[in-house]
């Protein structure tokens, strides 16, 4: 898959809520009500990236979960970043 150009990327980033891109990565950060919904959400995200066979690089501390995606094959971001970003904000309801 072929890595994205910086343009596109920020053009990519204007359809969706609270990413931003540094590192050549696209990043965000959730907060939840507790340690459950977090982990739910992690939940259900870890099988969608299953059947994306794409996975974020992420970390969860009580109630917040940070998420960077980037395709490490490709060097930086690619398309397959941006479908599973999307797929995250539809099970976040963003």
């Amino acid at each position: 898959m072929k890595k994205l150009d910086v343009t596109t990327i920020e053009k990519n980033l204007e359809n969706l809520n609270g990413w931003e891109y540094k590192d050549d990565a696209i990043h965000t950060s959730l907060e939840f009500e507790n340690f459950k919904e977090a982990f739910a959400t992690m939940t259900r995200i870890a099988f969608e990236a299953e059947l994306q066979q794409h996975h974020p690089d992420w970390t969860n501390i009580y109630n917040t979960l940070n998420i960077s995606l980037s395709t490490h094959d490709a060097g930086g971001i690619t398309e397959k970043d941006f479908k599973l970003a999307h797929t995250i904000e539809d099970i976040i309801g963003g």
